[in-house]
């Protein structure tokens, strides 16, 4: 087996994996201020998309004059269109080049399949499989068999569970070579008790003395499970953006959360904005979940401009700010760009990481899992320090261990 790597390597972001020439695990843009792209230069007969992320879909489309057999869960592919007319919207507007139109998003949703958790399927001679992976509603762990070798690409997985979802399937059928995500390898997550707890505290401090709380959110997954943690604690909040959308797409696929009735109790019609309603939301102290959640557009922009000078408001940003975003320029130098203007921000900045990846003792349980059932090589892909991983894999668990580079073909 061959294994090309063509993005998502030794970094967070874009990621797309080429199996055997033929078949391609993911294919996404990393979300940086413009895109920044996989590398090209391949002609796969398959696409199988563990989730409805723009760094595991968002190239998804470029793909349709190859006419590749597409497969992802039902709500990937929901999550996918959606997020793909959403990147081409704001490219327009920002000058962007996105290679794909409008008829290559419809082309990409006639043909993807939608398949469930643990049905088994074959394309392009493999036996494929789908598992939970417990990121976000729809995300998928794959499984491939092909001849005499098996692997396992455990896309962006979380085996904790949250509000949201119940945590990844662990019951991993056995399984040769090990493709596993390494965002927060080295680092272990606050207690999500913890976390919420002055996540909440902070928000009610923020109320108290008069200020707004924005709270930018990823459309898909985060602001769900924000809107959830905030009414667990009797916080009303308005919900703004992408992430209404993608609660209306959930709800067609109820299985995909843990409960969703208390999602839909989370998503009323008294605290749903209209564009038109923005401005008195913010004109008195409010808590208000919105998109986008690295601050690279979305109706959040209008708030912080709105607020940016207040030093009683607070903006609480909820998860990982890519290097390039300006979620990451706001935490790093107290500014953000919208447009080629400057604004610097008087008012206060938080970050809590409400992530819904694995931290590094759930990362290192799953390696240990596979590796006591009979996995003989693990290449760690998908995060900043695939090396580090790689290393501890081979000293600790005597496992051949491989960190490649993007680009680099791994031949097993």
């Amino acid at each position: 087996m061959n294994i090309r790597f063509l993005g998502g390597a030794g970094e967070v972001g874009r990621s797309a994996i080429l199996v055997n020439d033929e078949l391609l695990l993911d294919y996404g843009i990393k979300p940086t201020d413009p895109p920044a792209y996989p590398l090209n230069g391949m002609r796969p007969k398959t696409l199988i998309i563990s989730h409805g992320h723009l760094d595991h879909c968002g190239l998804a489309p470029n793909l349709m004059d190859l006419e590749p057999e597409i497969y992802c869960t039902g709500t990937t592919s929901k999550l996918s269109g959606l997020l793909a007319r959403d990147t081409l919207k704001i490219s327009e507007n920002k000058g962007h080049n996105i290679p794909y139109y409008n008829e290559e998003i419809q082309e990409f949703e006639r043909r993807a399949r939608a398949v469930k958790y643990r049905q088994e399927f074959e394309t392009s001679g493999y036996q494929a499989c789908l598992y939970d992976a417990g990121h976000i509603p729809g995300s998928s762990s794959v499984h491939l068999v092909k001849g005499n070798q098996s692997l396992f690409y455990t896309g962006d997985i979380n085996t904790i569970e949250t509000e949201l979802q119940k945590g990844a399937d662990t019951d991993y059928p056995e399984n040769d070579i090990l493709l596993i995500e390494s965002t927060y390898f080295g680092k272990n997550h606050t207690p999500r008790k913890e976390l919420e707890e002055r996540f909440i505290g902070s928000v009610r401090d923020t109320l108290d003395n008069g200020g707004k709380a924005i709270i930018p959110a990823f459309s898909i997954g985060r602001t769900q499970e924000i809107m959830l943690i905030l009414r667990k604690h009797g916080l009303h909040a308005y919900v703004d953006g992408m992430g209404v959308d993608v609660f209306n797409l959930i709800k067609r696929s109820p299985e995909h959360v843990k409960d969703i009735h208390k999602l839909e109790k989370a998503f009323t019609s008294l605290n749903i904005v209209e564009p038109e309603q923005r401005k008195e939301i913010i004109s008195e102290p409010s808590v208000i979940v919105t998109s986008a959640g690295m601050l690279n557009g979305g109706p959040v922009l209008y708030y912080i401009s709105e607020m940016y000078d207040d030093p009683r408001s607070k903006i609480h940003l909820t998860g990982y700010q890519v290097e390039g975003t300006n979620g990451r320029k706001a935490l790093e130098s107290g500014y953000i760009e919208d447009r080629n203007k400057i604004t610097h921000l008087k008012c206060r900045l938080e970050l809590y990481d409400f992530s819904a990846h694995c931290g590094d003792a759930q990362l290192r349980d799953v390696v240990k899992k596979f590796c006591d059932n009979g996995t003989q090589t693990v290449i760690p892909v998908h995060g900043d320090n695939t090396g580090g991983f790689a290393s501890w894999i081979k000293e600790e668990l005597g496992v051949d261990s491989i960190a490649p580079a993007n680009g680099e073909t791994v031949y097993i």
